[in-house]
């Protein structure tokens, strides 16, 4: 091969690498249910959930943990959350049905995102909290509470558009939550439907990875809490939603190194690295470099529950400077928190067949066919770059081959644009026919959040797995129950 390979080995901790420890059950597996097949497995999410409770531990904070379900639709995951304290963010109204029949009691429910008038009313009726975006969707909650005679609603009032005092921190727009500036007119909306509403406290959602913005962001949620107080009404938590973040690839150095050679690669100092010369959002100008790397950052040393931690600890600016965290337990707040790809981090893998290797062209990367659409394994729909693991059909060859090998992976749709990745992936051993090719830690949001069933092709199946002793044990998603797993209820 001309070009030094360029490896994203992913980062698996304990239970994701017994699981590939397992190549002769993750075969049987796939000889069963068919390929392409999600394995979740469910005591990792327990273990995340932890992670969190040890910073709120920390902080001496009290609050919720509410797993964000549009991360993934699994039953297995929400019902071994169910046997925890956590409870669920649910953003449609088949996700609220879901996890009240997965066993979460609407006093560890919070119903968010867009909301049609029957996911309303089973928001209100059960009596789960609903986070309010805008003046007229209070309006429209009021309404159905007043219609059918429903007991107050708990509302959250989710804000957006944060400025800050001293220098200036950009605040990206959100088409979720109403800007912070405005906030005088939600809460005499508030006051207008007191009789049917209690309001819980302040919420925001930012699709950001910036520490800066979010503490921007929570310290304009705790002055409108102020607010809130100067008017009589009674708040007593704040919810800063999701983002925590997860780390895919192992070393920061891989990444770093990738991320440099794409940079020339687009530039044309060196042999291209993706299909069609793509450059994930990186373009040649006449020689100059344009646009902006539209890559989730997948190496990642600060995420999930650490990142959380780093916020509390940011100096609030407006409030002398102190950190958050003492703010929040000055005041005596809840602080909510919503992970979902973070929750679910090493909580599953997804396995696809290779039907096909051939070669391009005398000496060039190999193509490699999976049984599998791009829309099953949906990593660089988010950005996401990260090796799989290739787990070879015959035993007798486990290791690296002599060299490393370079290939395109492509899905099984007759579509030019079904590219399992754009890039070129750099693998220890040449993969054949009848292999699997695992890819990690695509529990969060890679599962099924955009899978489809084109072409009469089947969306890939989805098991739970868990360890008893020193064997894993599996059944079909639908089929988990916490009392299913050794210790599961705990």
């Amino acid at each position: 091969m001309g070009v030094q390979p360029l490896y994203l080995e992913p980062r698996l901790e304990e239970r994701l690498r017994s699981l590939l420890d397992s190549p002769g059950l993750l075969h049987t597996l796939i000889d069963a249910l068919g390929s392409p097949l999600h394995v979740v497995v469910p005591d990792q999410i327990a273990d995340n959930l932890q992670r969190f409770r040890s910073v709120y531990r920390s902080h001496r904070l009290s609050g919720q943990i509410f797993f964000a379900h549009k991360a993934n639709r699994s039953s297995a995951l929400l019902r071994r959350l169910a046997a925890t304290d956590a409870g669920v963010d649910v953003a449609s109204l088949g996700e609220l049905q879901h996890a009240l029949g997965a066993g979460l009691t609407p006093d560890r429910i919070t119903a968010t995102g867009p909301k049609n008038p029957e996911f309303l009313w089973l928001a209100a009726r059960t009596s789960v909290t609903v986070g309010i975006d805008s003046p007229g969707e209070l309006a429209h909650l009021a309404a159905v509470v007043r219609r059918h005679a429903l007991p107050p609603c708990r509302i959250l009032l989710r804000l957006s558009g944060f400025e800050t005092a001293g220098v200036r921190i950009l605040s990206r727009r959100s088409r979720f939550g109403s800007p912070a500036r405005e906030s005088a007119s939600l809460l005499d909306a508030v006051e207008r439907h007191r009789d049917v509403v209690d309001l819980v406290g302040v919420a925001f959602h930012l699709d950001t990875t910036s520490l800066d913005e979010k503490a921007a962001a929570l310290e304009g949620c705790l002055r409108v809490l102020e607010e809130c107080r100067s008017r009589g009404l009674r708040p007593s938590a704040v919810d800063v939603g999701g983002g925590f973040g997860v780390g895919y690839v192992a070393d920061g150095g891989q990444w770093e190194r990738y991320t440099t050679e794409l940079t020339a690669a687009v530039l044309g100092t060196r042999p291209p690295l993706a299909w069609g010369g793509h450059g994930y959002g990186l373009r040649n100008e006449g020689g100059t470099l344009r646009g902006s790397l539209g890559l989730y950052p997948a190496h990642r040393p600060v995420a999930g529950a650490r990142y959380l931690d780093e916020l509390l600890a940011s100096p609030a600016a407006s409030f002398g400077g102190r950190p958050l965290a003492a703010l929040l337990l000055e005041h005596l707040y809840d602080l909510h928190t919503e992970p979902g790809r973070a929750l679910v981090d090493q909580c599953g893998l997804t396995l696809a067949r290779v039907l096909e290797v051939r070669t391009q062209q005398a000496g060039g990367e190999l193509l490699v066919r999976l049984e599998a659409k791009a829309d099953d394994i949906a990593l660089e729909d988010h950005g996401v770059l990260v090796d799989p693991v290739v787990l070879p059909r015959e035993a007798t060859r486990p290791g690296p081959g002599p060299h490393p090998v370079a290939v395109h992976l492509f899905g099984s749709l007759c579509l030019e644009a079904d590219l399992i990745t754009r890039r070129t992936v750099f693998l220890p051993r040449r993969p054949e026919p009848g292999d699997l090719m695992a890819f990690t830690n695509t529990a969060g949001y890679c599962m099924d959040f955009h899978a489809t069933r084109a072409q009469h092709q089947p969306v890939g199946r989805k098991i739970a797995a868990w360890q008893d002793g020193g064997s894993w044990r599996w059944c079909l998603d639908d089929q988990y129950w916490p009392t299913t797993s050794v210790g599961g209820a705990q």
